[in-house]
């Protein structure tokens, strides 16, 4: 278990991966572009990870749950000012998201409770209050805000209803595709897994609208899969486990890239 610092301890990249919930290539591709190498290698070539080193992986595992790139996350890494000045800033930034994720969770419960009560007296709530309730669990599990889901309907218009069936479509065909690989275990940089997360990134694109804002729903998109996969894998026709499994796996993928 990982939990001393630098006074000695040393890390092999299998205990590191199996804390981090990381597999052992996606730990040597980050020591093959420069974002994260093991401080130390023992006699025979072994990596060792440092208390260092394991402050630096949760920094960049950290990061990419906030959304950023592997690229965006080395330029955060070398900008950064110093350890306890980023750290604290990093730290910061998840708290406000855990913050603001439990007061979603805190309003529905909230609501929830409000509807019980109405039914336990006998009384059965009006439409409107259902419908609310249902716009807060949508904002609770997809993890958008107000104006991106504004956002995501202008994009969804623009397409047109053919479009949307078309690409729902496609989607199917390559989560089909993708879930034979996870079950083969297929490696994450073989290429044909390499180009079905291509043209499924590509297809998710058309639902987001260009520049900083379109980079911000995607970001929010991925989240609320890593986050949710269970709710939305109930409204689908693939097994929920599966489904998160094939999310581990597009990461994975993506994290190669």
């Amino acid at each position: 278990m990982i939990g001393r610092d630098d006074t000695g301890h040393r890390w092999s990249i299998g205990e590191v991966a199996r804390a981090s919930g990381m597999t052992v290539r996606a730990l040597r591709h980050y020591d093959e572009i420069g974002l994260l190498s093991a401080g130390e290698r023992t006699a025979s070539g072994h990596r060792r990870y440092t208390g260092r080193d394991v402050r630096r992986l949760y920094r960049v595992r950290a990061l990419r749950t906030l959304g950023l790139s592997l690229e965006e996350i080395a330029t955060v890494l070398a900008d950064s000012t110093g350890d306890l000045v980023a750290m604290h800033d990093l730290l910061t930034a998840q708290l406000r998201g855990l913050e603001a994720h439990a007061a979603r969770i805190q309003r529905l419960t909230h609501r929830l409770r409000g509807l019980l009560e109405q039914i336990d007296g006998a009384s059965m709530p009006d439409p409107d209050q259902f419908m609310t309730t249902l716009e807060m669990i949508s904002v609770f599990e997809t993890s958008f805000t107000t104006e991106q889901r504004e956002q995501l309907a202008r994009q969804r218009a623009e397409l047109g209803p053919e479009a949307v069936e078309a690409a729902k479509s496609e989607w199917a065909g390559l989560v089909e595709e993708l879930l034979c690989h996870v079950q083969d275990d297929t490696p994450v940089d073989d290429p044909r897994v390499r180009a079905l997360v291509a043209r499924w990134d590509a297809l998710g694109n058309r639902f987001h609208a260009g520049g900083d804002a379109g980079e911000q729903t995607k970001a929010a998109a991925q989240r609320a899969w890593r986050e949710n996969s269970a709710e939305i894998g109930r409204s689908l026709p693939w097994p929920a486990d599966r489904l998160r499994d094939l999310v581990h796996y597009l990461e994975r993928v993506r994290q190669t890239g």
